[in-house]
């Protein structure tokens, strides 16, 4: 196991445990705790994430989450707050075909952090959720109380981490957590990371257009204005400082609901990202049209309003924003 220095001791500001932390979402999270002066410690055991993408003054430690041992030292020798909880294996659609390496992931490794963090007094966690959670929703607007019935592995671990958290709370009363909800995470709030996913949309229309193809649009016979599904797209950086935001509430005592939705209230078309990619790379193309994917719904957009009055939870980027901030990130790692 490599590792760098894993000590918080000799700062006087508070530091706070980033699970996850060389990935693409936990890189901004460990660089919004800066910003505010909250020293971050990661670990990350590099699966998917990069060590370039943590900042070279953040103290790093190269290691699973399911090494409870690991973790308890992390904890006993930094001195965190809190865990920000994100290590987990996130591709849904390929946890149906891999359930129990999702599950051992992403449940399991739930399950040890907790471990850790009960063997170490460290009693406040900000858990990475999903929108998984919800599976196809009912309405339209989909809420905190809507209905969780979640369709692959992914959803399910998720939700399954919640109830740990529930669990873990009505067992050790000193315990307080919160789970962040959110849907499709795109852009970048620096050239230094980047979204390398070969299973989202926004790397896989860049990668398309940098290798001079056209890239796909699947189905445009949805019962959407444009015809293509709509779907809640957030932008990191605005991500990453609500989860700063939910670790200072937590740090506070204030008290905060189970779970928050981080979504835009409004939602963007397949084919509206793809206005927005001609308009701001200045590549004409015209996208290879597929069928729909079984299952698919029309539209899932969230609705943030707890998270905004709770969480300093704000829609700051538009789509342009998004786009150009993506594409310039992953141009600059060519």
């Amino acid at each position: 196991m490599a590792s760098g220095s894993t000590g918080c001791q000799t700062v006087a500001v508070s530091s706070w445990l980033v699970t996850g932390g060389a990935g693409y979402i936990g890189a901004h999270v460990a660089r919004a705790f800066k910003a505010v002066g909250i020293t971050p410690v990661v670990v990350d055991d590099l699966s998917s994430g990069r060590v370039g993408f943590v900042p070279p003054d953040v103290p790093f430690v190269q290691g699973d989450i399911l090494d409870v041992d690991l973790l308890t030292g992390v904890l006993d020798e930094s001195g965190c707050a809190g865990v920000v909880h994100l290590a987990a294996f996130k591709y849904a659609g390929v946890s149906v075909k891999r359930p129990l390496h999702t599950y051992t992931q992403n449940v399991t490794g739930t399950v040890r952090v907790l471990d850790a963090m009960h063997r170490a007094g460290v009693n406040k966690l900000v858990f990475s959720s999903s929108a998984a959670v919800y599976g196809v929703p009912d309405g339209e607007l989909v809420t905190e109380t809507s209905a969780t019935h979640p369709e692959s592995p992914y959803g399910e671990s998720k939700l399954i981490g919640e109830w740990l958290i529930a669990d873990v709370a009505r067992a050790w009363p000193e315990f307080s957590g919160v789970a962040l909800r959110y849907f499709n995470v795109v852009g970048s709030a620096t050239d230094e990371v980047f979204d390398s996913s070969p299973h989202n949309l926004f790397p896989i229309v860049i990668e398309a257009l940098l290798e001079g193809r056209a890239p796909r649009v699947n189905g445009t016979d949805y019962a959407t204005p444009d015809g293509s599904c709509v779907r809640d797209y957030v932008h990191v950086g605005d991500l990453a400082i609500s989860h700063v935001a939910a670790a200072q509430a937590l740090e506070a005592g204030r008290t905060l609901l189970p779970a928050y939705n981080l979504g835009s209230g409004a939602g963007l078309s397949v084919l509206q990202i793809m206005d927005a990619m001609k308009r701001i790379t200045g590549v004409a193309f015209t996208p290879d049209v597929g069928p729909r994917r079984p299952g698919d719904p029309d539209r899932i957009v969230a609705e943030g309003t707890a998270a905004s009055a709770d969480l300093k939870w704000q829609m700051r980027h538009t789509v342009d924003d998004m786009v150009a901030s993506a594409w310039s990130a992953r141009r600059a790692h060519r």
